[in-house]
Order: C-alpha cells, then sequence, then structure tokens
C-alpha cells in the first residue's frame, strides 16, 4: 500500500472481528436507544425494521469486504475513495470521505460512552438515594472516556486479549441475559403484540406525534434508527488492517462476520426484551429512566437487575474502549496523510508503546464536547447516534459508489463476490443515500430548541468545513494519501510532500 509498517501487527481473524463485533455491540445499541424505538413505531417497527436493516447493512458490509480487500489499510474508507476515484478527483474524494468517517468515528464513540455513564448512573440509584442529574451523568462520562483512553495509552499490549474477552462477554453476556429475563418475567407478551403493536410516542409536552400530524410511514421510518445505529462501526475491522495479520482476507471477513453474528444476536435480544415486558406504560415511565433496567426490575428482581446492568455496561464500556482504538487509528491514518489541523503533531507514534497515543486523546477530547449538547437539549442522545449513523455510512457509501462507477478499472483482492459485485455495490449505495436523509428528519414534535434533531447542524458543519476549507487552501496542498515508502526512498518526508504540493 506504500506506506511503512509502524503499527504492531499482532491480531488475527478472530481479533479483527472481535474488534467490529465489540463496536457494533448489539448489547450497546439496543438498551441505549430502547426507549427511542418503543416511542418512535414500538415493537412492531423495532422487530421487523431489525430485520430489514439487518439485510440492507450485510449488503453494505458485503461490498465494503470487497473493497477492503483491495485496499487494506488504517485510513479505511477515505483511502479507498482516492484509490477508486479519477486520479485527479481522488484527493477532493478523500479529503470529503475522511472528513464525514472521523465524524461518524467521533459521533459513535459519544454515543457509546454517554450510554455507558447513563446505565451506571442508573444501577447507581438500585437500592440507594441516588438520583442522577444531567451534570452527574457528565461527570461519570467523562470519567469513562478517561479510563478508556488510559487503557488505549497505556494498555495498548493488552487489547487483544481484551478484545478476546470482550467477544466472549457479548456473547455468553447476551445469551444469559435474554434466558434470565425470559425464564424470570412472571408474565410474557403474546407473538402478535411483539409483531403487530405500533406506537407513537413522538409527541412531547401534550403535542400529537409525528403519526398524527404526518403519518405512521414516517414514524416507522425515522424508527429504524435504533436498528441501524446499532448495526453500525464495522468499518473498525478495515481500519486494524495494518494491525492483522493476512489483513487482505481478515479484515473483509472481520466486517462480514461481524454483521451476520450481530444481527443474529440483536434480533434474539430484542425479541427477549419485548417479550418480557410486563407494563407497557410503566417501562415507558420507567423511574430508572432507562426501560430496559424497568424490564429487568420487574423480570429478575432489584439484586438480579443489578448482575444483569453489570452485563450491559461491561460490554458497553468494553465497546466504547474499542471505539476509541478504531477511532484513533483513523485519525492517525488521516494525520499521516495531512488531513487534519495538526497533522504533524498527531501524526506521531509513540515508539515505546507501538500506539497512536496523541490521536486517542483526540478521540476522547472530541467525543466528550460532542457530549455537552445533552445538558440542554432532551434529543441529544439520539441526535448523536444519528450523527454517527449518517458520519459513518456516507463515508461507507463514497468509496462504493466510486467503486461502482469506475467498475472496469477495479482490482479485485482475495475477497470478492464475482458476479453479484456491482448489484449488491449499487443497493449499499442506495441505502445509503435513503437513511443518509432519513436521520436528519425531526424525530419529535413539536420542533424547538429543545427536540431539534442537530444531526443536520453537525453534518452541516462538516461539510461547510470541509469543502469550504479546500476551496479556501487544502485543494493547494493536500494530495490524499501519501505514499510514505516512495517518498522517502526520493528523500522526500511527509511534510515535504504536503508542502511542495
Amino acid at each position: 500500500m506504500g506506506y511503512k509498517q509502524e503499527l504492531r501487527r499482532e491480531l488475527g481473524l478472530l481479533q479483527n472481528f472481535g474488534i467490529s463485533f465489540s463496536i457494533i455491540s448489539v448489547i450497546t445499541g439496543l438498551p441505549s436507544l430502547f426507549l427511542y424505538g418503543l416511542n418512535t413505531g414500538g415493537p412492531a417497527v423495532m422487530v421487523w425494521g431489525w430485520i430489514i436493516v439487518s439485510v440492507a447493512t450485510m449488503l453494505v458490509g458485503l461490498a465494503m469486504g470487497e473493497v477492503c480487500s483491495a485496499h487494506p489499510t488504517s485510513g479505511g474508507p477515505y483511502f479507498w475513495a482516492a484509490m477508486l476515484s479519477d486520479p485527479k478527483d481522488a484527493p477532493l474524494a478523500s479529503w470529503i470521505t475522511g472528513w464525514f468517517n472521523l465524524l461518524g468515528q467521533v459521533a459513535v464513540t459519544t454515543g457509546i460512552s454517554f450510554a455507558c455513564a447513563n446505565f451506571i448512573s442508573t444501577a447507581a440509584t438500585f437500592g440507594t438515594s441516588f438520583e442522577p442529574n444531567a451534570n452527574t451523568v457528565i461527570g461519570v462520562y467523562a470519567a469513562v472516556l478517561f479510563s478508556q483512553g488510559m487503557i488505549n495509552t497505556f494498555g495498548v499490549h493488552l487489547l487483544k486479549y481484551l478484545n478476546n474477552i470482550s467477544v466472549w462477554w457479548h456473547a455468553v453476556g447476551t445469551t444469559s441475559l435474554v434466558i434470565a429475563v425470559l425464564a424470570r418475567a412472571p408474565t410474557h407478551q403474546s407473538a402478535k403484540w411483539v409483531f403487530t403493536t405500533f406506537l407513537d410516542g413522538t409527541g412531547v409536552d401534550g403535542a400529537e406525534g409525528w403519526g398524527a400530524r404526518a403519518s405512521h410511514a414516517y414514524v416507522a421510518v425515522i424508527g429504524i434508527l435504533l436498528a441501524q445505529y446499532t448495526l453500525t462501526g464495522f468499518d473498525a475491522s478495515a481500519h486494524m488492517t495494518e494491525e492483522t495479520q493476512n489483513a487482505a482476507m481478515a479484515g473483509s471477513l472481520g466486517i462480514v462476520m461481524a454483521i451476520g453474528v450481530s444481527a443474529v444476536l440483536g434480533f434474539f435480544l430484542l425479541l427477549g426484551l419485548l417479550f418480557s415486558i410486563q407494563d407497557l406504560n410503566a417501562v415507558l415511565d420507567s423511574p430508572t429512566g432507562e426501560p430496559v433496567a424497568q424490564i429487568f426490575l420487574d423480570a429478575v428482581g432489584e439484586k438480579g437487575a443489578i448482575v444483569l446492568m453489570v452485563i450491559v455496561i461491561g460490554a458497553m464500556y468494553f465497546c466504547g474502549t474499542f471505539s476509541i482504538t478504531s477511532n484513533s487509528r483513523m485519525m492517525f491514518a488521516f494525520a499521516r496523510d495531512g488531513g487534519i489541523p495538526g497533522h504533524t503533531f498527531f501524526r506521531k507514534v509513540d515508539s515505546k508503546r507501538g500506539s497512536p497515543v496523541r490521536t486517542v486523546w483526540l478521540a476522547c477530547t472530541l467525543s466528550f464536547i460532542l457530549g455537552l449538547p445533552s445538558l440542554g437539549s432532551s434529543v441529544a442522545f439520539s441526535a448523536a447516534t444519528s450523527i454517527a449513523t449518517i458520519g459513518l455510512y456516507i463515508s461507507y457509501g463514497v468509496p462504493i459508489a466510486l467503486r461502482v462507477i469506475y467498475r472496469k478499472r477495479f482490482v479485485r483482492g482475495p475477497f470478492h463476490l464475482g458476479p453479484f459485485s456491482l448489484p449488491v455495490a449499487i443497493a449499499a449505495v442506495a441505502w445509503i443515500a435513503c437513511i443518509a436523509i432519513v436521520f436528519i428528519l425531526p424525530q419529535a414534535n413539536p420542533v424547538n430548541s429543545q427536540t431539534l434533531n442537530y444531526a443536520i447542524v453537525a453534518v452541516g458543519i462538516v461539510i461547510v468545513y470541509s469543502v469550504g476549507f479546500w476551496l479556501i487552501s487544502a485543494r493547494k496542498w493536500f494530495t490524499g494519501p501519501v505514499k510514505q515508502i516512495e517518498d522517502e526512498q526520493n528523500g522526500k518526508g511527509l511534510d515535504d510532500v504536503i508542502v511542495s504540493s
């Protein structure tokens, strides 16, 4: 690929799969957006939306896997965009894709670790008089991010072992949780209720929901955020390829396996939680603030609920830790190619630890900043998940679209789809185009400063910044992915390449 081997290549297929599987983390995504799902379509949309989104996401993953196999580097989508576009357009394609991927990476870390902070705060109320508020949750969130940053700084040699633990924690923990709530729940909802009940709780402050103001179809469409946000972050396998053996196959298989296993495991988790609901109104209006926590309390009692909350919190913590790992590798790769401000500072790899420590803390800092709007907005968390989904999937879609446009010169890697390659890629791009529009739409009615889906604001800032800065300055010096080895053989360093360009 033209880069020096600066990161330690210590991961195998299982670890590469484990990174994406841990970041998808169905036991993180589903519980954290469960209240959103109940209010935005209810059980019917949650169940059928999961099935539809799983199939569509697998198409995206297969198309991505084919591209990843041809170009296995830490840069992932932004590197692919440069390699797959017309040479004269490569820098711009790489620049735009890189900034959307960076936005999505930061936002997904925010969503994961903020959910972890929420669940820690909720668990702390069990059997105590503690009452969390926005300020205390932000404090817990800061502590969670700091500890995850410390692990990625000083425990990088332990990540592959933590990764193995995380895979088993997610698989065994999720299975045990589902069995526990189904076995201990006093009663169970009927299959008809789970598969057909539609709910519209999108109205706030006594206002009618979007189902009455617009249509039930609108509610159903925006309701798939629960599933699509959960099945996000599998580009981590691509970002870890420079640390993976047999990367051209392992990275692609890691992507596809993570989506497939997560889709099946998540479906059973979703059904287990829905069938175990005792009193829907009590779950929706739970004093814990988390409907999943209320389901645990109703099904297994307080002591049992504490155990199940520990399983969920542990999974969320692993998920956030590896999200920062993936995030920092993407930022390192983008900085290595001169794509972010301060690139000469952030492209350094700590020689002692073999890790891009500076981008680890950049990832933590940006994620904390993105979580601050939760202090003043009632829908800030769902907006952050929308930002993560839009940012990441647009960065997935650009290289897949370029692979379709310039398909005649695409050189396949060892993982390829044969005659299905083109139709799968086209379907993936169409799906990404749809969800990129859907998830910037208003999620609560009426729309005001408290209920605004600020995903449109964050996405707009990235578009304005990336396009504006490109036109003003970056087009004069950003050349896309830099071929380190070739330039060093010619006597040039990275800074010389950027300045001379």
